[in-house]
């Protein structure tokens, strides 16, 4: 319904229409309903057993893309299947998923054992360099959700700080002046380390406080040298939207527009002005969320977002009740991947995070991402309904 309010023209053809999006969006429906009702209905061993197949599939049709995919919007990332587009690198969400669990639940896995770690590293590192040749840098920024699956499994909290710190400083180093940051984080590590590290552990804090600087040095050089022009414009247009208002602050400009013109109820279905006259370009797939906003107003939008809460909330109750470790690691995949998607695509919408093209699960328009999140979906089903028959079985 949300495709149909951001994408028809007016007088257009009915919401089934196989000519407009929200029509294709029907039909993917059924579809990733279809593909779901197949997984739940196999033997939960089987797809266990497939787990290195299918990561390995998904590994070859990003290495297919690269050679006959079609470009959109800067990325090769779509191989043309008859009327549809196929994106790879939604389907490859699925394929570390399941390879991750599968070498997870292995005898004696522990991510204290530095090979453990370096297979893990491997099976991330793959596909992710694969999408990032494309180049695709949103699809590459998901596979960050994995971080908090293994950290779940027994990951150092230390590499979630230095991520999150890394993370600041960058922004930082964008921000402030050079020399003042680098004041600001010898200080810090000075204070840090007389007071939280009693002056133990100074080699550590040296090193740690060395790569923070280091990193905060390098961001110029990545920022100007190894993103694409257009990546650069739109971390420019994060931090200032009305530096380029017809070019690449455009987007961000308009959608905050179409919220904001939502107010406490909204405006109505089909009643939005900035959805009906297009003012927010592909609204109905990154900036899906603008249409919400406008039409259903804050109240609509919080309640969305407390129906995802809920909706996340519940996948790790599902992921810790299935009793094996695959079922698990699995389950924690699902929510985090979702999680990330959900963060990435609203902040874009509200002008909090980079646009880089990511869905909004079950609202924005496209097949490959609906299908793939239904998967997902579906295996996590799969494992929780025979969560029974594993306990039966050791006994």
């Amino acid at each position: 319904m949300n495709i149909y309010a951001a994408s028809s023209p007016e007088g257009g053809p009915s919401m089934f229409s196989l000519s407009h999006n929200y029509g294709k969006q029907f039909l993917f429906i059924l579809l990733a309903g279809a593909i779901g009702l197949v997984i739940l209905l196999l033997d939960t061993r089987l797809l266990e057993f497939f787990s290195y197949g299918v990561f390995g599939v998904t590994c070859v049709l990003l290495v297919v893309v690269l050679v006959v995919g079609r470009t959109v919007n800067g990325a090769q990332g779509w191989i043309d299947v008859g009327m549809f587009k196929l994106q790879p690198a939604e389907f490859a969400k699925v394929g570390v998923a399941m390879a991750i669990a599968r070498y997870g639940s292995r005898y004696n896995f522990s991510l204290k054992r530095i090979t453990d770690r370096l297979v893990v590293l491997a099976l991330l590192a793959l596909p992710a360099l694969l999408i990032l040749l494309q180049p695709d840098l949103g699809s590459v920024l998901v596979f960050s959700a994995f971080l908090l699956v293994l950290f779940r499994e027994g990951l150092s909290g230390l590499v979630l700080v230095v991520g999150g710190l890394l993370l600041v400083i960058g922004v930082a180093a964008l921000l402030v002046p050079t020399p003042y940051l680098l004041a600001t984080l010898a200080a810090l590590g000075l204070i840090s380390w007389w007071f939280v590290y009693k002056r133990t552990n100074t080699l550590t804090h040296l090193v740690l406080v060395g790569l923070f600087c280091g990193f905060s040095l390098s961001v110029d050089f990545i920022v100007s040298e190894v993103l694409k022009p257009h990546q650069q414009k739109r971390i420019v247009s994060l931090f200032d939207p009305a530096r380029d208002p017809q070019g690449t602050g455009y987007n961000v400009i308009q959608s905050k527009i179409a919220i904001g013109s939502g107010g406490f109820f909204g405006k109505g279905f089909l009643q939005g002005t900035q959805t009906k006259f297009d003012f927010v370009p592909m609204q109905d797939t990154d900036f899906i969320f603008c249409t919400i906003g406008e039409e259903y107003g804050w109240l609509g939008s919080t309640v969305l977002l407390g129906l995802y809460f809920i909706f996340l909330s519940r996948l790790l109750y599902l992921a810790e009740e299935t009793r094996t470790r695959y079922g698990r690691i699995l389950g924690y995949s699902v929510a985090c991947i979702l999680f990330v998607h959900l963060a990435i695509n609203v902040g874009m919408a509200l002008g909090l995070t980079p646009v880089v093209g990511i869905p909004l699960p079950f609202f924005s328009y496209g097949g490959s991402a609906l299908i793939s999140f239904t998967v997902l979906l579906a295996l996590l089903l799969n494992h929780h309904a025979n969560r029974v028959n594993v306990l039966v079985g050791s006994h």
